[in-house]
This record gives structure tokens, C-alpha cells and sequence, in this order.
């Protein structure tokens, strides 16, 4: 039974105060040096959400976009209203952070993220019309703290604080009074994370009609990791976020594998899938506030606003074979080995070449590559160039030297192939996941027949090793169902059927027993 991309949802969470007190750059620079320029302009220097919300690559993430029409609209994208600035799109949403500091409230069960009763009162009625935002939501946030005990938490150093400016409604606090790993920094990265991954899966059940209760599994593959003392990435945040989505039926885990993780989950979730062991399988991932601001200080030396300042959020949903969704080809699976080596002409052998000599088809074959698909304007401050171009250019020499393409046919090679990177610096999100969405409607529209989605890796960023990572795989069209995908489905409906009458005889019983009462 071949897997196939059923349905996917992308959201963003403006979040720039979470940027200030809880990105890493921010934090170290406040540890460095707390009368730092950089930190004392550094609210002068983030983007309102309305500026934000006409971010071309924003719009081109959830869809408002295509990755061509983006390509149109001049550069530079962070200056001026050069889009229409819509919050809702085809994939998700761009949501504002007072609300996110409601949907980290809403999905904590501890007790540990109290928000101000002025602030909940005031923001209530905006959260009763959002589409995702239920009744029993609201009655979960509850009436809110004092201003006071927030207070009182923040300083006695339990706490740490939810900020719109310099207004205060909220805090996170600590889980545990030791335990460094159920700090509350540690739990306000960890429920910002949750609460985006959150909103994601809810996006998608939402968009694409689909019952929570068909999903069998969830695999979370954020650059978080949730945990205490004893095992500090233990997980299970798949779990925490289905809880909140209505998946009763489901279990799950976390996978890690750094910018690669998520490629990596949804191997294994196409896997599960083609195995037969579940039907329908959730990849989800929340944001990483510790990735917000990263080349802040770059960017406000160039003259720049501080652009990342969003947390990015994604979910796909992997089910068995329908004869119309792009299936994934698991007899083709791009892998860095450990022996493969770490220059860029081994990286692309492997994960590009390799898995496409096995189906006899050319690098050209490919309609559009997935690669690194950070945008520009965050990463060519820092000295990182344009990423998605330099993978491009790499992909395009390895044709070269396999004598597919001339060497003169490069740049051409890169425009018919390749994409423009349009999204956020959140690690996990960038390789590869944003162009699923795009690829999905191009072939179902019959514009595209396949696609090759790469994730990368630096593992070496753990201390445990100076290997590379790096997985892929491809997306192509449905050719339908084969004589035996229908037999199964067919066998399938009887089984329900006789399911069925198999209840409905019990419940006829069961009323003629109790008539005879």
C-alpha cells in the first residue's frame, strides 16, 4: 500500500517579544554585556505584526504565494507593504503573540503559564471567532492571575515573563525547584513549542476535513526536546500535542535529527504506512524560540529591521494509498551514510544521484528540488549567503559532471529547478518541509510529477560527532490504485460492513432482552 500526502498545514507566530527574552543571540548577549546597544535599541528595531503579515516569504509559507509569484515581487521584501497582508491563508495562518500567549496557556496541564485577568478579558473575544478556538478552550483559560502574584513569581525568580512591549501579562513558571532541565526557561521553550505544533495539527485536521480520530500515530520532530533530570530529551511531545486535538486514537514519538529531523520523520511515517501497521500518521512541528533573533545583530548593522521573528510551525498527514494523492517513493530513499563523506559533491551524490540512479531517471527528471529553503534576506547579513541558490548550484554542477547538463546550462538549470527559500531560521522547518504543500497542489493540478524533498543536518553541533546528515526522498504523481491496493480496500469495506451488522444484531438482542424484562 503506497503512502500519500493526504493533507498539510503550515502556521507562523509573530512572536518578537519571545524573541527578546528568549532567543538565544538575545539571551547571550544579555549575559555578555546587559548595557549592550544592540539589546537597548533592540525594540526600535522589531517589525509591528501588520508589517510582518505583508512579509512576501510570510504570505508565500502559508500559501498566500506561489514560490514563482514571490520570485516577481522586488527585493528587498522587508521594505515596504509590497503584498497583501493577510492573516489566513491555504495552508495556515500568521498568528499575532498576544493570542499565542492564550494557546500556551490553553495546552498547559501544569499549571505553569498564568496570564494577567486584564489581558485574558481583553483578548477572550478575539479568540472565541478564530476558527480553531473552542468553547471549551475558553473555559480552560479560566479568569486569569493578579497582577500582583505574577508579580511576586517574576521576582522571586520562579518565574520568568510575557511581555506585549514593555506591558506585562504573564509568566511561565518553573516546573521543578532544581531540576534545570523543568526551569522556566526551559518550560516557557517547551509550551511555545507545544502550542505552535498545537496549531498546526489543528490546522490540518481543520483544512483538510479530515477526524482526528482516524489518526493512528504522531511523530513530533521540532529542534525541542522535553524532558527532567534524569532523561532530558525523554519526549513525549507527540502525545501532549494530539491530546489537544481531539486524537484520541492515537500514540506516538519524537524524533531528532537536528535541520534533518523532520525529512526523517516522514520516512518513518511513510514506512508505518507502506508496512500496513497504521493507516493514517501524523509529522508535526512546533517552533524553537531559541532560533528567534539569531542574526539580529548582523541584520540591525546592516540597517535592517530584526527579521526572524516568527515561530514557525508544520504538520503532514501520511496515509494509505487513495489513487489520487502524491504517493511517496519508499523504494528510493536518498541517505548520507556514515561513509558517504561531508564534502558537497559526497552530500548531493548521496542524497540526490544515488537514490535516482535506482529508478534509472536523470537529475533533471526532478521538476523542482527541496533543499535548505531559507529566506535570503535573514541569512546573507551573517555572512551565510543564499542558501537555497548554493544547494541549486550544487545540485546543477553534479549534473554537470555526470554530463547531463553543460556547464553553461546552469543558471538555467537552477531557475527551471529550483525555488526561491521562503522560510523562517527555525532549523527543522527550512530543509526541505516548506515546498511539500506546493509540490502537492502542482501535481495534483497535473503541473508537476515529481518532486525531491532533501533534509540536511549538522550533527556535529552535539559535540558527539563530526559527521553530516542528510535523508531524502520523492513525491510523484499517483498513477491510482493497483489490482491489489483495490482488493484491500475492497476487503476493507466488507469487513466493516459485516462490523456493522455484527452491532446492529448485538443492539437488537440486547432491546429484545430488555423488552422481556
Amino acid at each position: 500500500m503506497e503512502p500519500v500526502i493526504r493533507g498539510v498545514s503550515y502556521v507562523l507566530v509573530h512572536a518578537p517579544n519571545l524573541l527578546v527574552h528568549y532567543g538565544t543571540t538575545q539571551r547571550l548577549e544579555r549575559h555578555k554585556d546587559p548595557d549592550s546597544p544592540y539589546l537597548k535599541d533592540i525594540y526600535r528595531n522589531l517589525r509591528a505584526y501588520d508589517t510582518a503579515l505583508a512579509y512576501p516569504p510570510y504570505q508565500t509559507y502559508i500559501g498566500n504565494l506561489t514560490p514563482a509569484e514571490l520570485e516577481q515581487v522586488a527585493q528587498p521584501w522587508y521594505e515596504g507593504n509590497k503584498v497583501e497582508p493577510r492573516r489566513f491563508g491555504p495552508y495556515g495562518e500568521i498568528l499575532p503573540e498576544d493570542e499565542f500567549y492564550a494557546w500556551m496557556q490553553r495546552v498547559d496541564v501544569f499549571d505553569l503559564v498564568w496570564l494577567e485577568k486584564g489581558f485574558l478579558a481583553e483578548i477572550k473575544d478575539r479568540l472565541g471567532s478564530h476558527p480553531l478556538w473552542t468553547e471549551e478552550d475558553t473555559n480552560i483559560l479560566g479568569a486569569g492571575k493578579d497582577r500582583e502574584a505574577i508579580v511576586k513569581r517574576l521576582e522571586d525568580g520562579s518565574a520568568v515573563p510575557l511581555t506585549l512591549g514593555d506591558r506585562l501579562v504573564g509568566c511561565v513558571r518553573r516546573a521543578h525547584e532544581l531540576d534545570e532541565n523543568l526551569k522556566a526557561e526551559v518550560m516557557a521553550e517547551n509550551t511555545a513549542c507545544k502550542a505552535s505544533a498545537v496549531l498546526a495539527l489543528r490546522t490540518l485536521l481543520k483544512t483538510n476535513g479530515v477526524d482526528a480520530g482516524e489518526i493512528e500515530y504522531i511523530i513530533e520532530c521540532s529542534e525541542e526536546a522535553c524532558g527532567d533530570m534524569n532523561q532530558r530529551g525523554g519526549g513525549n511531545f507527540a502525545k501532549a500535542i494530539g491530546e489537544h486535538c481531539g486524537c484520541s486514537q492515537a500514540t506516538g514519538s519524537d524524533t531528532r535529527g537536528f535541520c534533518a529531523g523532520p525529512a526523517h520523520a516522514l520516512v518513518e511515517a511513510a514506512a508505518l504506512v507502506k508496512a500496513g501497521i497504521f493507516k493514517n500518521v501524523v509529522v508535526v512541528g512546533g517552533g524553537a524560540v531559541a532560533k528567534l533573533g539569531m542574526n539580529g545583530r548582523e541584520q540591525v548593522a546592516k540597517g535592517m529591521p530584526i527579521l526572524e521573528d516568527v515561530l514557525g510551525g508544520f504538520a503532514v498527514l501520511i496515509s494509505q494509498n487513495d489513487g489520487r494523492n502524491p504517493i511517496i517513493r519508499t523504494d528510493s530513499i536518498g541517505r548520507h551514510k556514515i561513509g558517504s563523506g561531508s564534502s558537497p559533491q559526497a552530500v548531493m551524490q548521496a542524497l540526490v544521484a544515488e537514490p535516482l540512479d535506482r529508478l534509472g531517471l536523470r537529475i533533471t527528471d526532478v521538476d523542482k528540488y527541496a533543499v535548505e529553503m531559507q529566506i535570503p534576506e535573514f541569512t546573507e547579513p551573517a555572512g551565510a549567503g543564499n542558501v537555497p541558490a548554493a544547494n541549486y548550484r550544487m545540485i546543477a554542477a553534479l549534473a554537470v559532471m555526470r554530463k547531463e547538463i553543460e556547464r553553461k546550462d546552469i543558471p538555467g538549470f537552477v531557475q527551471r529547478h529550483g525555488l526561491p527559500g521562503f522560510a523562517p531560521t527555525q532549523g527543522h522547518i527550512p530543509s526541505g518541509v516548506p515546498v511539500i504543500g506546493y509540490a502537492r497542489d502542482r501535481i495534483l493540478a497535473g503541473e508537476m510529477q515529481r518532486a525531491m524533498i532533501i533534509g540536511k543536518g549538522s550533527l556535529f553541533l552535539a559535540r558527539m560527532t563530526n559527521l553530516f546528515d542528510g535523508i531524502s526522498f520523492l513525491i510523484e504523481a499517483n498513477p491510482g490504485l493497483r489490482e491489489e491496493e483495490a482488493q484491500v480496500d475492497r476487503e476493507t469495506i466488507r469487513r466493516l460492513i459485516a462490523e456493522s451488522m455484527r452491532k446492529l444484531a448485538e443492539a437488537l438482542l440486547r432491546e429484545q432482552e430488555q423488552g422481556g424484562e
